[in-house]
Parts: structure tokens; sequence; C-alpha cells
């Protein structure tokens, strides 16, 4: 099972999602902010991808935090943060053959998936 994680209107997320169907792999699309995030998913997601990587810290939702929410960011900070205000997570987040990885290019879902060139 392939499983993308994103916000549906995220420029990226409709790349990642259009390259998918276009070679006919099917996935389900899990979104933030319809379908929702529990903490132990988010947990999971960090595990996997350690949290510096899922925190988009280039985001505008981030850069428009105040200070005091970005100095001495932690884990559990960042975790708490993530849970808050989902458009934080860097995207997407492609889990396929529980393997997780994060971002788009197409190279990558190619190699991912097994695909070539």
């Amino acid at each position: 099972m392939t499983i993308i994680y994103g916000i549906k209107n995220c420029d990226t997320i409709k790349k990642a999602r259009n390259w998918l169907e276009q070679q006919q792999i099917p996935y389900q699309f899990v979104d933030y902010r319809t379908d929702g995030l529990t903490a132990e998913q988010l947990k999971k997601f960090s595990q996997h991808c350690g949290w510096q990587n899922l925190l988009n810290t280039r985001g505008t939702t981030y850069r428009q935090l105040p200070d005091s929410d970005k100095t001495a960011l932690d884990e559990s900070k960042a975790l708490a943060l993530m849970l808050a205000q989902p458009a934080m997570i860097k995207r997407p987040l492609l889990v396929h053959n529980n393997e997780y990885h994060l971002g788009f290019k197409p190279a990558d879902y190619q190699r991912i998936f097994g695909l070539s060139a």
C-alpha cells in the first residue's frame, strides 16, 4: 500500500499525485487538514524521517511563528507545533513498502517505484 500525506491544495502534493496517476500507481491520499493527524502518527513519522527533516522551516506557517516558538526547538516542541499546524510538515510524505520519503522529485519517485527513466 502506498500512502501520500499532505494538504490537497499544496502545489508539490498536486505534482506528486499527478505523477503517481500518470504512472498508474495506486495510492491513498491522506489530507492532514480534512482527515486529521494524531500525535502517534506524527511521532512515527518523526522516528522514520527525523523531526528536523519533517519540520518545514522554509514555509510561511513556520516563518510567521513568534520567535518564542522557534527558540530552543526540540523534538517534543516541534511535534507539538506540527500537530497544531500541519502545514509545517514537509510535503509530501510518501510511505511505500514501509519506507518513508519526504519531498517530491520525479527521479526520486522513479527510483522508489523501480521505474526506468
